[in-house]
């Protein structure tokens, strides 16, 4: 049989399943006919695989011009353009290359607006915190060379983080382990472990930090309690800013 129609050569790259039995063999000893979904199946893979970093942003008004204008979709008076991104051109070495064309002309203006689109996540990753409370933490008696500080952080989407540091030298077979505790020391929850000597931690939704006000790092033994071992290294107030 001829080599199989390109067009149902992309929908096998896509994963549909529209191959005849004819085609399954002609795939089978057409080295040419293989080498293309090779291709547009690598196309495909690459373009899934962007978006499976969350919600992004809506390209600009001219990405869809420069589309429109690659597919010979219609002209549009364009808006003014921003600086051009660059895209390596896409080739298909196959007897059958001119007929491609278009096809992987489509194939670079998705691969175009999932690459915009992760510029725009990525500057919006990058858009800072907004430090909402502080605490300066105090030594207890027992660790007096101990000092620290927690900074409470609110993110984009509205959640809460806390980042702290602490200097103090860590006891052999311990760890230390993050609180937020109630003014009145009735009720306490635990952020995590403390590795190193700086680290974030995400602030459970239930928890209101105008009811859990002090910031509490204490030095826990290795026994599998989870409670607190009443051996606190260093605690503070959060005054908020």
């Amino acid at each position: 049989m001829p080599h199989i129609d390109p067009e149902r050569v992309a929908l096998l790259a896509m994963g549909e399943p529209v191959a005849t039995a004819e085609e399954s063999e002609h795939l089978a000893d057409c080295a040419a006919c293989v080498d293309e979904l090779a291709a547009l199946r690598h196309a495909a893979v690459a373009g899934r695989a962007s978006f499976d970093i969350g919600d992004l942003e809506m390209p600009p008004e001219v990405v869809w011009v420069r589309i429109a204008d690659e597919l010979s979709l219609g002209t549009r008076t364009p808006e003014p353009e921003a600086p051009a991104a660059v895209v390596a051109p896409v080739v298909v070495e196959t007897p059958h290359r001119r007929v491609l064309t278009r096809i992987w002309a489509l194939a670079a203006s998705l691969v175009l607006v999932a690459g915009v689109g992760l510029g725009v996540w990525s500057v919006t990753q990058r858009v800072p915190l907004t430090e909402i409370a502080e605490a300066t933490l105090a030594p207890f008696p027992g660790h007096p060379s101990a000092e620290g500080t927690a900074v409470v952080q609110e993110r984009p989407d509205g959640t809460l983080a806390v980042r702290v540091e602490l200097s103090a030298d860590a006891a052999p077979d311990t760890f230390r382990e993050v609180w937020l505790i109630t003014a009145d020391a009735t009720a306490l929850v635990s952020l995590g472990v403390l590795d190193g000597t700086e680290q974030t931690f995400a602030i459970p939704a239930e928890v209101d930090l105008k009811d859990y006000v002090l910031v509490d790092v204490s030095q826990e033994p290795v026994d599998g309690d989870p409670n607190h071992s009443g051996d606190s290294i260093v605690r503070g107030e959060l005054s908020f800013l």
